[in-house]
């Protein structure tokens, strides 16, 4: 297989973790012979500064060109005085849009060896393996009106009906894949947008009868995702809730550090970025955690690439990893060794080609 990939590494620690996962997405072409094209692009506030543009035409012109795009992080205390137009996190926002990149995976999984760092008790979170499906160019943050002056502000919040029942089939189609269970969370004892979406589920569910569907109000979610996590499968809902739960979630696990997220089209075109910011307070000091971009990599093959195995093979040699005991400086324990982001992401490297030796028989035939 030939694809080609548009690397934005972004801001803050952005560069090193894209780095590391450009290095093992070039391990899975070498053992699995397949030709993956890297070019470069700008966005956020390394966008600004060059271009005066959080994301420029040049930049659009390359993804538009590529079949995939991995993402760094955007944002850091550099730009916050810029105004709205020259915000980093404009650029983000923009391509979505112009890529209509509406529906939002972030697969929440408890990983054995990193419950010590969940908040959570461990019999609470060790069972947790939900995916939430957040919609993603609609809602609040894009309604117009959206205005404020001295002593008032409005933001609306519009839905279609065409918006949600894209998004809600998305996530029907996904509970096949997974353990066939649909929550889907709305507000829809208070907002109008909220009963039209229930009214679509509970439409569209019909055209599903081997899913289980079940409906919660988002602050009944928010409470469940911490009292009983395992509960869920697969959550859907609309923007704003998916980006507060989604957050509130990603906490599970005990780092932002180990969390991938797609964001994909109709076409199975995605961008792919880990869940964690841009940290500008350790950026260049090679410390970073890149496992949540190195998955994220993992999600790309798998959703835009149809790559299962080789989406496979870089989830099991992470957790492998993990369960061998090395860490980066945010995940490690009191006494033991830390792992740069270079060193961590070769021993991810190192586990690939040892993986790729010992089932070389059953990966000839990939």
């Amino acid at each position: 297989m030939e694809k080609r990939v548009a690397v934005l590494p972004g801001d803050g620690i952005g560069p090193e973790v894209t780095a590391a996962a450009v290095k093992v997405l070039e391990t899975i072409g070498r053992r699995f012979n397949h030709t993956f094209h890297i070019e470069y692009g700008a966005i956020g506030g390394n966008a600004i500064d060059q271009f005066n543009n959080p994301l420029p035409d040049e930049t659009i012109k390359l993804c538009e060109k590529s079949d995939a795009v991995l993402l760094g992080a955007v944002g850091g205390p550099k730009w916050d005085q810029n105004p709205s137009e020259l915000r980093p996190e404009k650029g983000l926002l923009a391509i979505r849009k112009h890529f209509d990149l509406f529906a939002n995976l972030r697969p929440v999984a408890a990983v054995p060896s990193l419950l010590h760092a969940s908040p959570l008790k461990e019999e609470v979170a060790k069972d947790v393996n939900m995916m939430i499906v957040r919609e993603l160019t609609g809602g609040i943050y894009f309604g117009q009106p959206s205005r404020r002056t001295e002593s008032a502000a409005v933001d609306s919040l519009v839905y279609t009906r065409d918006e949600i029942e894209r998004i809600v089939e998305k996530a029907f189609e996904l509970a096949r894949l997974r353990r066939g269970k649909v929550t889907s969370v709305d507000k829809a004892n208070v907002l109008e947008s909220s009963k039209l979406w229930r009214e679509v589920v509970e439409e569209k569910k019909k055209a599903y009868p081997d899913i289980e569907v079940e409906h919660a109000l988002v602050d009944s979610c928010a409470m469940k995702l911490i009292t009983n996590p395992a509960a869920f499968d697969v959550v859907v809902t609309e923007n704003m809730f998916g980006d507060i739960l989604s957050d509130e979630a990603s906490v599970i696990t005990g780092s932002l550090g180990v969390l991938p997220s797609a964001s994909i089209n109709g076409d199975n075109f995605g961008l792919y970025e880990p869940v964690h910011g841009s940290a500008p307070e350790i950026a260049g000091q090679d410390i970073a955690n890149p496992a949540a971009t190195i998955l994220s990599v993992a999600m790309m093959l798998k959703y835009s690439f149809d790559l299962k195995t080789e989406a496979a093979a870089i989830e099991a040699a992470v957790n492998t990893v993990f369960e061998d005991g090395f860490f980066t400086a945010d995940l490690a324990s009191p006494g033991q060794r830390v792992l740069s982001t270079k060193e961590w992401a070769a021993k991810v490297v190192d586990e690939l080609d040892t993986q790729f030796v010992s089932n070389s028989i059953m990966f000839s035939y990939v």
